[in-house]
């Protein structure tokens, strides 16, 4: 499908590297020069289109009319912060506050993820008078001084703060519990275990936080009765618990509008990110009035971008997308079909040794023998490319770069299921032939 890199791009990327540095990264051995959004679909430079499998950024589809529509309309009117009044911001507020259990009803405005991790973590300390932190193993929680020091995916070991305990995430696949007769109460039995080693090294806990898709954990499901006792195991040693909704948030899963509804628990905290604008920057951290009260008689809080009534046009429109396109059934409906179509490539080809995950977010998990469950990320990467010269678009993820991670917008329907896992058996065809003729 694709063509090779024009001299153009090459031009664009000698300058990319020439004035962003090399710490910056690119999707792709041949990145994808992309200039035009609409829906499900992505457009590059030359004109060729491609599925997005990857990007919840854009929640509900990229460019989605009524969004833009909003975000112009307010932008054209008035843009400030929260030091003054606007109907727009407490609205969204309202109606952010809605989609969450009692007691969680307190909005606070940030524009990333990051942001609101990391304002959860000040939270979490100036209401508990604790800093220790629980983590899970390979997590990612953002990239702020603070909160990357929780992100065991890329920060190194070596250099982990004292205050912070790292515990296996609950993978039934390939985790230390996973033959357990309750895997959900033995990882949690893991969490119980880091207070105490916490408190050895003369620490307590202020907060345990999940990503709870477990994403870059190789995308999990939390089994019953994990965040429930994991949980209580927190608040029972004066710590907190915050749902890190970025990743698993606004209906992804398919069921409720947080992944942590899944596991019938309601946090201390929610913090959430990217989707609630559809790639405007605009981030939340939701808690409940008494912990509110508590942080604001130590602390004051103000955010010069987060809340303004531009992002807040934006947050409620995405809100009415979700609501009047019905998109928390549809990712219900789409994600059973999906992971269906999953489910039968698994039986077909050895190389798939697990499937997991729910609503429109899966991962494909890829090993060497399904008998060891050794992991071939060079088979992840090989089929990530193939997908991507034929017009696919998704990310690998996982403690081993193993899992295909599949986490299309939320307008994601049954007819891009079908391409996607149309080229997905061509890919994985390919693969099994490039086997057989080594």
């Amino acid at each position: 499908m694709t063509t090779g890199a024009t001299t153009a791009d090459e031009r664009l990327l000698e300058r990319r590297q020439r004035f962003l540095g090399p710490a910056y990264s690119l999707f792709y051995r041949q990145p994808v020069h992309l200039v035009r959004g609409e829906g499900a679909w992505l457009f590059d430079a030359a004109g060729l289109r491609y599925l997005d499998c990857y990007n919840n950024v854009a929640s509900v589809g990229h460019c989605h009319p009524r969004v833009v529509a909003a975000l112009t309309r307010q932008a054209a009117t008035l843009n400030t912060h929260t030091r003054y009044l606007h109907e727009h911001v407490v609205d969204y507020a309202e109606r952010l506050a809605a989609t969450l259990p009692e007691p969680l009803g307190v909005c606070m405005f940030v524009c990333t993820g990051t942001e609101a991790n990391d304002l959860a973590l000040r939270i979490a300390r100036a209401v508990t008078g604790n800093h220790g932190v629980i983590v899970t193993e390979d997590a990612y929680h953002g990239n702020s001084t603070a909160v990357f020091e929780l992100s065991t995916e890329e920060y190194p070991a070596a250099e982990r703060p004292a205050y912070l305990e790292a515990v296996a995430a609950p993978c039934l696949y390939r985790g230390p519990c996973r033959d357990s007769a309750e895997p959900g109460p033995a990882y949690a039995g893991r969490v119980t275990a880091a207070v105490a080693a916490l408190a050895a090294r003369g620490q307590r806990p202020a907060l345990f936080v999940t990503d709870n898709a477990f994403s870059s954990n190789g995308v999990l499901t939390a089994p019953p009765g994990y965040l429930r006792e994991a949980y209580g195991a927190v608040r029972a040693a004066g710590g907190l618990a915050v749902a890190d909704e970025v990743q698993s948030g606004l209906c992804r899963l398919g069921d409720h509008w947080w992944g942590f509804q899944d596991s019938g628990v309601v946090p201390d905290i929610v913090t959430m990110g990217k989707p609630l604008g559809d790639g405007h920057p605009l981030a939340a951290v939701v808690t409940t009035p008494d912990i509110a009260t508590a942080f604001a008689r130590r602390y004051g809080y103000f955010n010069t971008f987060g809340g303004n009534p531009v992002s807040a046009a934006v947050g409620l429109a995405v809100l009415d997308v979700i609501e009047d396109e019905g998109l928390l059934a549809r990712v219900g409906e789409t994600g059973r079909y999906l992971h269906a179509g999953l489910r039968q490539l698994a039986d077909r080809y050895e190389v798939i040794g697990d499937v997991r995950g729910k609503g429109l977010f899966f991962g494909v998990e890829l090993v060497r023998d399904r008998a060891s469950r050794e992991a071939d990320p060079g088979a992840a990467a090989a089929i990530r490319e193939h997908l991507r010269r034929h017009g696919v678009l998704l990310g690998t993820t996982g403690p081993f770069d193993n899992v295909l991670k599949i986490r299309p917008p939320l307008v994601f329907g049954r007819e891009h299921a079908d391409v996607l896992l149309a080229a997905l058996q061509e890919a994985l065809q390919n693969a099994r032939q490039a086997v057989a003729r080594s």
